[in-house]
């Protein structure tokens, strides 16, 4: 019978269901200590792995040491989507299987691209300063912030949170444009989709542009200094991609010079953020610390919505879902959380 690599937790919450899935099936389970290792004897026995939630917080070190020094792996299943981390990269090109819980976040990371929509399009952050001064400064005039029905939002990137937000979005009333490069499928909640190569004459036209797409050759240095120009004035910017899919300097410029009229980013082209990133200071930016996704039911959604499926299907011999091609772990989507 194979053998699977999980975490203690993992191990004591899902021991039945994985037995269910797999019946027969040997756990291996990572040491209490983070600090310990696993014996040479334990590594050759295991075939399978699951890169859990709670091994991102206390026991990356120690599993990726077991996975990578176990030389009988065959699959690993991790709990996050986005895996263009150079080592899940290696697992791919020493032949192991890669599949992911892309989709496991994308409600509460949805949620978050609207909440930071709603923060700019409201004057909650002019209401916040006078709460914090305790002035008592009602919004009107030329500073009425026009309504949000009607407005555009074009979303780049229509995977499992890219749809989620579209959906959202429209919810509010706002024409929403996906932007991928297949057609438009039935059930897609967009508009209209087009490809990439119109997303500069797009620009001038978008109110709200979304970038919810994985970090790929083709999609780093997307959102360019040029499209950032062609947007309308005003626009705004939610990022929950990469960092890197945006031109970042250039970015910064336009929300200094008033271009744009603000952003909520949750990725950045280095993280943490660097303190003296101008980022930090300007009045119209919403940062998030790449934790848009924090959410108490994402373990369960990535355990028992992709990896258990994942590990039955693995039993019957069957396709499995989120696989990562061997062309490269960028092709999930672009999340890690």
């Amino acid at each position: 019978m194979p053998a699977l690599l999980v975490s203690p937790k993992i191990a004591s919450e899902y021991a039945d269901a994985i037995a269910a899935a797999w019946p027969g099936i040997e756990l291996v389970v990572l040491p209490e200590d983070p600090a310990e290792r696993l014996p040479p004897e334990a590594l050759e026995r295991i075939d399978f792995a699951y890169f859990s939630g709670d091994i991102y917080s206390v026991y990356s070190r120690s599993f990726f040491a077991a996975a990578q020094g176990a030389p009988n792996l065959r699959w690993l299943h991790t709990f996050n989507a986005g895996v263009d981390n150079p080592v899940f990269q290696r697992f791919l090109d020493r032949g192991v299987r890669l599949s992911t819980s892309s989709g496991s976040t994308a409600q509460p990371i949805a949620q978050s691209v609207i909440g930071g929509m709603l923060l700019l399009a409201r004057p909650f952050l002019h209401w916040l300063d006078a709460q914090r001064r305790r002035a008592w400064e009602p919004v009107g005039g030329e500073a009425t912030p026009p309504d949000l029905a009607g407005q555009r939002m074009t979303v780049v990137g229509l995977g499992a949170i890219g749809s989620e937000v579209a959906r959202l979005a429209r919810a509010f009333g706002l024409e929403v444009v996906g932007v991928r490069r297949s057609p438009r499928r039935e059930g897609d909640p967009v508009d209209v989709v087009v490809p990439p190569s119109q997303l500069a004459d797009l620009a001038a036209r978008t109110d709200w542009l979304v970038l919810a797409c994985p970090l790929t050759p083709e999609t780093r240095g997307l959102i360019s200094r040029d499209v950032l120009r062609a947007l309308k004035p005003g626009a705004f910017v939610l990022n929950v991609a990469r960092g890197e899919v945006a031109d970042e300097a250039a970015l910064i410029e336009a929300l200094r010079d008033g271009h744009l009229g603000g952003a909520y980013l949750d990725v950045f082209a280095t993280e943490p953020l660097p303190p003296e990133s101008p980022l930090w200071d300007l009045p119209n930016v919403i940062i998030s610390p790449h934790n848009s996704a924090a959410a108490q039911g994402n373990e369960r959604r990535a355990t028992e919505g992709y990896f258990l499926p994942n590990l039955r299907r693995m039993a019957r011999g069957e396709p499995l879902v989120n696989a990562v091609s061997v062309a490269g772990a960028g092709n999930a989507e672009g999340r890690r959380q």
